[in-house]
């Protein structure tokens, strides 16, 4: 490694991913298909490298594992509010780029700083210190035996789309309390949010329908996150409440799922031939240890804003301009190969470090287990439908996603649900269960088109009555 001043990777040679613009970009298919080469060749050039995080949109992704922490553990040099953001600021970004919802500014502790930072942290950590763990596995598992009751019949299922995918967001409508409606339009939205889809559309609804929910609580309190949030000593605003909550959305929902399809993805394949069934050699929890090693599900994230030039083994960083942690890039730095070797927990990154570091960690690692566990007990001889490698990953900068995860098994009957199928009539146990985009929409090709589609949320209290 070049750490001499003056040794930045702005200069990379020809060939290399750091040089020329399009193969910067952290949001194209190329990039998703093999990251871990573009980090290599960052790393190889300096602590940090420019790079595109969406069209027009401009940062600095740190990849050492040192340099990582200098700035995650160093507040006073390197603020997280993204209202210093330059380019922003000056009107430079469109104000509907991708990047926008994950990256502006929301007054909640992950986008503050100081004593603000710790009021804020304090209400989020102490209310997430109310959940039962007991409470919590059951309502995973619940969760679980319905979404697998959904498709355990067919003898096939996308175990992202169908379950990894919708597990967090129905699992958080629960811990917020949220009733049938508000449920339905919360998991659209988000997804939508997600998958880069009218972002600023999605990005209104969430905002209406969570202001909704902070409302009904302040009304009706029950024993849920949102009425703790509300009873916190800290007295957060209305506005702050709502923020809080797209917080825990956005740091649960899309890792979470991620952790448990790249997981999954691991346990299928490990100790077999591509297509076969699934090995016996990996536990669930030392398969969760190598994703957060190896394939963490939030690959590139905790944007800071240097408060003045500074020098990060010879690469500068502006003032005011997006620096982002590669977490996947720190995990791999050769300088842990013996932290690597014995995948030592307290090493890797995915969790983050410093005064943000993750406040859900227990929760999140018992969730993933519980629900890794669900689907292989309930379903024993899943096998993958296509062989390991031909597994794609989604494009985008933040996340290590795939696109889909198919799997085959043996059909059988449901436990409790009867399994209907998109489109098909409504039984009298398991409703219509509209897709993501569809939810809480009126469907105009109907006979009774005032009637709303049931939702996700929505179905799943009708069976419940959670």
């Amino acid at each position: 490694m070049d750490s001499s001043p003056g040794a930045t990777p702005y200069n990379a040679p020809s060939g290399c991913p750091m040089h020329g613009e399009r193969q910067t970009s952290l949001y194209g298919p190329e990039f998703a298909a093999d990251p871990q080469r573009v980090y290599d060749a960052f790393r190889a050039h300096g602590p940090a490298a420019p790079i595109e995080l969406a069209p027009g949109v401009d940062a600095t992704l740190v990849v050492q594992h040192e340099a990582a922490l200098r700035v995650l553990q160093n507040p006073s040099y390197f603020a997280r509010d993204s209202r210093r953001w330059a380019a922003l600021r000056e009107g430079r970004i469109a104000l509907d780029s991708p990047v926008l919802p994950m990256m502006a500014y929301r007054p909640n502790c992950l986008f503050t700083d100081g004593t603000e930072h710790l009021r804020l942290r304090k209400a989020v950590t102490e209310s997430l210190s109310r959940l039962n763990t007991t409470r919590l596995s059951r309502d995973v598992e619940r969760i679980a035996d319905y979404l697998i009751d959904q498709f355990v019949e067919r003898g096939s299922a996308d175990l992202l789309a169908d379950y990894a995918k919708l597990l967090p967001l129905l699992l958080f409508n629960q811990l917020f309390g949220c009733p049938g409606d508000i449920g339905d339009r919360l998991t659209r939205s988000m997804s939508a949010i997600f998958d880069g889809e009218d972002v600023l559309r999605a990005n209104a609804e969430l905002t209406e329908c969570l202001m909704e929910l902070v409302a009904l609580k302040r009304r009706q309190p029950g024993e849920d996150i949102t009425s703790w949030l509300i009873q916190h000593p800290a007295g957060l605003r209305d506005e702050e409440l709502k923020d809080q909550l797209v917080m825990l959305m956005g740091a649960g929902i899309e890792p979470e799922r991620n952790l448990i399809a790249n997981a999954l993805l691991l346990l299928l394949a490990e100790g077999s031939g591509d297509g076969q069934r699934r090995g016996t050699g990996m536990l669930v929890e030392d398969a969760i240890d190598d994703v957060l090693w190896n394939n963490p599900p939030i690959a590139n994230y905790a944007t800071h804003f240097p408060v003045q030039d500074i020098d990060l083994g010879g690469v500068t960083l502006k003032a005011d301009t997006p620096v982002l942690i590669s977490f996947a890039a720190a995990n791999s730095d050769p300088a842990l190969t013996g932290a690597r070797q014995t995948l030592s927990k307290g090493a890797h990154l995915a969790w983050g470090a410093g005064p943000h570091v993750c406040p859900a960690k227990s929760p999140a690692q018992l969730i993933a287990l519980t629900a890794i566990e669900r689907v292989l007990n309930s379903v024993p001889d899943l096998a993958l439908a296509i062989p390991a490698s031909a597994v794609e990953w989604r494009p985008g900068p933040f996340h290590r996603a795939m696109v889909s995860l198919p799997v085959r098994f043996s059909p059988s009957a449901p436990r409790r649900v009867a399994n209907v199928p998109s489109g098909t009539a409504a039984s009298a146990v398991s409703p219509r269960i509209a897709p993501l985009e569809e939810a809480s929409a009126p469907r105009h090709d109907s006979p009774e088109p005032h009637k709303r589609s049931k939702g996700w949320w929505s179905s799943f209290l009708d069976v419940f009555r959670v």
